[in-house]
């Protein structure tokens, strides 16, 4: 009888708020070095581990549709967006391998991640089970390895190296910098895709907050 090939999986979870240039290299790094089939981006819910308010689902699930478009190995699921209550990490890997498993599909499963995630992974929920349900796929400071925390030490994980050069980008920089007034379009392509530039600013999102004409906040 012959054996289907076992599929080599990579998900890329986050709240992408919005997407920017370092997810996709990572993401980019991952399809290339660990031999993928496919990177699965996944648009967080409801981020326990966040306070912050997001931007609506919609539009982060649209913004990583458009950022991810030009890879038909990047496959945009909305599942966590579909699920009510906290997006937890272990829920997300539980249902999918469960939807392999009914599906007849054998595969490899990846988390890919920085190495901020993989320093903070034992805060997770569930932490101990998914180490037996993935790899781990960190990404490393241009050549400064990963270094696992100090509870992670204790327990056995598959865990992989992305090499991946420095990349001074990040959501916060970037919400930042539209709330103080500067174009989408200006951000694009060095931290965000003109895609996802575009979106930003046909739809407004992190843009300042105009004052209430009648002296209310």
């Amino acid at each position: 009888m012959k054996t289907s090939p076992v599929r080599r999986i990579g998900l890329m979870g986050g709240s992408f708020d919005p997407v920017h240039a370092a997810h996709v290299a990572l993401a980019d790094e991952a399809l290339r070095t660990l031999a993928l089939d496919e990177v699965r981006w996944i648009p967080v819910g409801q981020p326990w581990q966040k306070s912050r308010q997001l931007a609506p689902a919609a539009d982060r699930l649209a913004m990583v549709q458009a950022a991810t478009a030009h890879e038909p190995r990047f496959v945009v699921d909305d599942l966590e967006l579909r699920r009510a209550g906290p997006s937890y990490t272990l829920d997300t890997v539980r249902t999918l391998q469960a939807q392999a498993a009914e599906a007849g599909l054998q595969a490899d499963w990846f988390l890919i991640m920085g190495q901020d995630q993989y320093a903070n992974f034992p805060t997770w929920h569930g932490w101990v089970e998914l180490l037996e349900r993935v790899t781990l796929a960190v990404a490393c400071r241009g050549a400064v390895a990963p270094q696992a925390p100090m509870a992670l030490q204790s327990h056995p994980h598959r865990q992989v190296t992305l090499g991946l050069l420095p990349m001074h980008v990040s959501s916060t920089e970037i919400r930042a910098r539209l709330d103080r007034g500067e174009d989408p379009l200006s951000l694009a392509p060095a931290l965000v895709s003109p895609a996802v530039a575009r979106y930003i600013a046909n739809h407004q999102l992190y843009a300042p907050r105009r004052p209430n004409l009648n002296g209310h906040p």
